[in-house]
């Protein structure tokens, strides 16, 4: 293990003195995500995807305000009591989060990550908190299947066939409430990502796109912590899906690190085989809501004691990708431990 500097290992990685709490979370997906295997374990399952709204980007932001308002429900807060909120979306310019943070009212930082933003938040929401400069934070996100079709590539109602290597987009939002003290699991070290590009240019193969960034956090984690796969009951990555799944398996037992029996990803869990996503969910509501849900109910439930969540995202744009430019790719780790 590299030496430590105070509250930093190695690095990338850092060490919380008083490990913040997650002291409640929410989860709303859309119907296809509901009808998957985790349905029960989610709070609110859409009944049409504009959940009322005129237009699916409205929805989306309705999602995620909804879902921000039904964490601080559970943990008998109000918006009055949170010092900050951190969140993001895929849309341009985080559209869906800068207008629930519109409704929320409270101060707000935006972030963009792509895929990998709910973890972001979740580093830099424990980051401070632990350092005290926040009580209580919000950190959340949402996307949208409808909605990120129709920046990305094509609106659904064109009917575009996609590649079997492509990921469907999660529908939902997800929140937690990270604090100082209370009860929960706790956030004990975060691993900060760095841009990684291959070379990748096809737009629809996200998972081969985010499998490096994936592997380098991964390598640099357990360099930076001294620990192993096996310290871990959970590695899960964000939605590196099937084919990204197995490229980042195969790049880590290149490097000496079998991650095991213990290795899955949000996006090869949230759908049935039978719903046809292809090589499974991406979007950054796949590792948000996959989180909230079951994983951290099986947390609760005794399952787990330690986790490993992997956030990852393809940082492209439609505008790159029309110009030829490669698609850079990031991944950010968050360690969640149960009290």
């Amino acid at each position: 293990m590299p030496p430590s500097s105070g509250k930093k290992l190695g690095k990338q990685t850092w060490r919380f003195d008083q490990p913040p709490v997650i002291l409640s979370t929410s989860s709303i997906v859309g119907g296809m995500e509901g009808n998957g295997p985790f349905g029960k374990s989610f709070d609110y399952v859409l009944e049409d995807s504009h959940f009322g709204e005129r237009s699916w980007e409205q929805a989306e932001s309705k999602m995620l305000r909804e879902a921000v308002k039904l964490a601080l429900g559970k943990a008998s807060l109000a918006s009055k009591d949170i010092d900050m909120m951190l969140a993001g979306d895929l849309l341009n310019q985080i559209v869906a989060a800068n207008l629930a943070a519109r409704e929320i009212g409270v101060p707000f930082l935006g972030l963009y990550g792509a895929c990998s933003t709910m973890a972001e938040s979740l580093s830099l929401s424990a980051m401070l908190v632990d350092g005290g400069f926040a009580q209580r934070v919000v950190a959340a996100t949402s996307s949208h299947h409808d909605t990120a079709e129709r920046q990305y590539r094509f609106p659904t109602e064109m009917g575009v066939q996609r590649p079997p290597w492509a990921q469907w987009t999660v529908t939902g939002a997800g929140a937690f409430v990270v604090v100082k003290e209370g009860a929960g699991p706790v956030i004990t070290h975060a691993t900060l990502g760095k841009v990684i590009d291959l070379g990748t240019t096809d737009s629809n193969n996200m998972g081969a796109s985010m499998a490096p960034a994936a592997t380098d956090t991964l390598i640099n984690h357990f360099r930076d912590t001294g620990r192993s796969p096996a310290d871990y009951d959970l590695i899960l990555t964000g939605d590196l899906g099937q084919v990204g799944k197995s490229i980042a398996r195969e790049m880590l037992q290149k490097e000496g690190c079998d991650p095991g029996e213990s290795f899955e990803d949000c996006g090869v869990l949230i759908y049935k085989d039978e719903q046809d996503a292809h090589a499974g969910g991406s979007g950054c509501a796949c590792s948000a809501v996959m989180l909230a849900g079951p994983v951290l109910e099986r947390m609760a439930q005794g399952n787990y004691q330690r986790i490993l969540l992997v956030g990852t995202g393809a940082l492209l744009s439609t505008l790159t990708v029309q110009q030829g430019e490669s698609i850079p790719t990031i991944a950010h780790l968050v360690v969640i431990e149960r009290r």
